[in-house]
């Protein structure tokens, strides 16, 4: 054996050490995943493909850390996506939203850090662990921030998990205090905080604001939203933008009889993008107070439910583009802005796309805000709820077509037999449906109960955002297509809030809603659940929106779609998830030969390799094919087809991650809901 080896010819040789560099080169040792969306670009794409099609089935856990005792319950709502940098990753954990740092390859706990905030906390509108965190580094020291539930910034050594004495004041920032606006009604209990991740872009660390989820807030008049920027070396404030002008500053006129001085929210809670090349931070707006009904903000709003380009060093706005005018649907701009380089009729374009709960991906040119397909404004339905103003068009995309459904129609109603479709017929018949932004209604026990309708609030595109391929142009984008919402409004029960209504089923008991985690955190009694407002999925008390227990629309019940931005051409689209048991094994289905449904849910995020588009189930099944638990699929980019899939236990609830150490590719999931407390799990291929 030694005499062969060693009597290779120089050729032979030669071409062994190429195809050995080769080899090399094509994977590189390390590949880390620096930022929320892996860059601050919002991609969630990294090149690798060492796990590919033809072994993403022999994935195996490399290794697995439960969040449980990352504070004093566990949390069965985790929804991190997890940092990797030399070697370590670092992720928030638990009911106190703890950060802690662990071995990339072993899943060894390093360090972790807490902050005990007591009512603050307590109080926090956005709790438990969030979304996850950021990491800046000046090539020789690292540092993480990321923002407590009680809204405080808070920058790590990220060797040690330590405060950092020179950031802030002893290496955190109160938020609160620090804000343009006075927070009422004081700084423990003032309705303010943020479960996004900063983006740190160059020697910025950036970081938005969110508001309690449940509809509606005590008052109109609640505290406002905006975004700012942080020296990372120092804590000090650089800037902060208005989401809401205030007097004297563009925009101010859109919020009629300076209705802009008593409305609060219209915060930026989805993650902020940032091209440092060009100085511009991309920050999406949400909706004003309150979400079904803007009587008391008359006019377009501006910039609520806007994407506002503005200059990185300034905070001063270069350019915005209004995705709503006065929005009464809860649509908010709730995803990343994707930024990625691209050419349309071969000329090259600086694109900034944002995918939205409406549906539409809309793109433009970052640099000037110009559309890239024309958006033009037209006609919606109008409404009648008294003292509400509408307004009488909405941009619409003219290109890429929409990826979701869009309003409600009885074509898109159960249609498996003509009985079932019967049976939706007569269920919608005291409901008001229409296309996209046909208004909410005032509930009638007599009809119409509400609007009904898909997409608000959770349909389309929510918080876990896009992804996108640069090499091939492609954004890969889940969405729910089978989110029916009933949108009723109500007089509120005295004591409730000082708006004139509220969203409600008439005849019904009001309630509050509590869907963010606000009560729930380590600080806080367990809240009680509550029904969904209207009825969400039941009719507050009237029949199910449901026929024979199976869904009210058609599948697909959700998709995943690739969208080539050279064309604006949606290239594929594919149902998401196996068929749940209920339906699969529904006796009203006895005989029918289902397709493939997808799974309802809204929460899924999209990771993207060399050559895979992978995303987890938002639900678990049981197939013949595999025992109960929940589906991480892998998709090929060019035509969609699913070429390999590994079981979880629980589902996706943090959109995946990837990252190679020493030549070696994991990918990282948060997995939770139900009975199944938080867990991040990594695979890898067998050794």
């Amino acid at each position: 054996m030694i005499r062969k080896t060693t009597a290779l010819g120089f050729g032979s040789g030669l071409a062994l050490l190429a195809l050995v560099v080769q080899m090399a080169s094509a994977q590189p040792a390390s590949v880390d995943w620096t930022s929320y969306a892996g860059d601050i670009s919002g991609s969630r794409f990294k090149p690798l493909d060492q796990i590919n099609a033809s072994n993403f089935s022999k994935l195996e856990v490399a290794w697995r850390f439960k969040t449980d005792n990352i504070g004093n319950r566990p949390e069965f709502k985790l929804e991190g996506t997890p940092l990797e940098v030399n070697g370590v990753v670092y992720a928030t954990a638990g009911s106190r939203r703890g950060v802690v740092a662990l071995d990339a390859t072993t899943g060894e706990l390093l360090w972790v850090h807490g902050e005990k905030e007591g009512a603050r906390g307590a109080a926090a509108p956005r709790q438990l662990s969030g979304r996850g965190l950021s990491y800046w580094s000046d090539g020789k020291d690292g540092r993480i921030l990321y923002v407590t539930p009680g809204y405080q910034l808070i920058c790590l050594d990220a060797k040690t998990g330590q405060r950092v004495p020179g950031f802030g004041q002893d290496g955190a920032v109160d938020l609160k205090a620090d804000d343009d606006q006075k927070i009422t009604p004081d700084l423990v209990t003032g309705e303010i905080g943020l479960h996004a991740a900063p983006t740190v872009a160059g020697d910025l660390v950036l970081v938005g604001s969110a508001f309690r989820e449940g509809f509606t807030p005590s008052s109109g008049d609640n505290n406002k939203g905006s975004a700012r920027a942080y020296d990372v070396r120092t804590g000090k404030k650089v800037w902060e933008f208005h989401t809401i002008p205030s007097k004297g500053e563009p925009g101010y006129e859109t919020w009629m009889g300076g209705s802009a001085d008593h409305t609060g929210n219209t915060g930026v809670w989805a993650q902020i993008t940032a091209d440092t090349k060009a100085g511009l931070a991309y920050l999406p707006v949400e909706s004003p107070t309150s979400d079904f009904f803007g009587g008391k903000r008359p006019g377009a709003n501006v910039y609520s439910d806007s994407l506002v380009a503005v200059d990185l060093k300034t905070g001063k706005v270069k350019w915005y583009f209004q995705f709503i005018h006065h929005d009464i649907w809860d649509y908010d701009m709730s995803s990343a802005p994707l930024l990625m380089d691209i050419n349309v009729k071969g000329k090259p374009v600086e694109a900034v796309a944002v995918p939205s709960k409406m549906g539409y991906l809309y793109v433009f040119d970052r640099i000037t805000g110009k559309p890239v397909w024309p958006i033009p404004e037209k006609p919606v339905p109008q409404g009648h709820v008294p003292g509400e103003w509408y307004s009488p068009t909405q941009p619409i995309p003219s290109k890429p077509a929409a990826y979701s459904r869009t309003g409600l129609t009885e074509d898109e109603l159960i249609d498996f037999t003509p009985a079932m479709r019967q049976k939706a017929l007569d269920l919608i018949k005291d409901y008001k449906i229409g296309p996209i932004y046909t208004p909410p209604v005032l509930s009638d026990a007599a009809g119409p109960v509400g609007l009904l309708t898909l997409g608000v609030a959770n349909g389309g595109t929510n918080w876990p955002g896009g992804s996108f391929n640069p090499e091939n142009h492609t954004v890969y984008v889940y969405a729910c297509q089978a989110c029916v919402s009933s949108v009723g409004l109500v007089p509120p029960p005295p004591g409730m809030t000082d708006l004139p209504y509220v969203v409600g089923t008439a005849g019904q008991k009001v309630v509050m809603v509590n869907a963010a985690g606000a009560g729930q955190g380590a600080d806080a009694p367990l809240a009680k659940r509550a029904p969904a407002p209207g009825g969400g999925g039941g009719g507050g008390g009237r029949r199910p929106l449901t026929v024979d227990g199976l869904p009210l629309v058609k599948p697909p019940y959700s998709t995943i779609s690739a969208i080539n931005l050279d064309s604006g051409a949606i290239e594929w689209s594919v149902p998401h998830g196996d068929t749940p048991d209920y339906i699969r094994n529904s006796p009203a289905l006895k005989g029918i030969d289902l397709p493939r449904t997808g799974q309802p849910g809204f929460n899924i995020g999209t990771l993207v390799t060399k050559d895979l588009v992978i995303a987890g189930d938002g639900g678990v099944t049981t197939t013949p094919d595999h025992p109960r638990g929940a589906i991480l699929h892998a998709y090929d980019q060019k035509t969609g087809k699913e070429v390999g899939n590994v079981l979880m236990p629980a589902p996706q609830s943090g959109s995946p991650m990837t990252y190679m150490v020493h030549g070696k590719q994991y990918i990282l999931v948060a997995v939770s809901g139900g009975d199944y407390s938080g867990e991040y799990i990594c695979y890898a291929l067998p050794d």
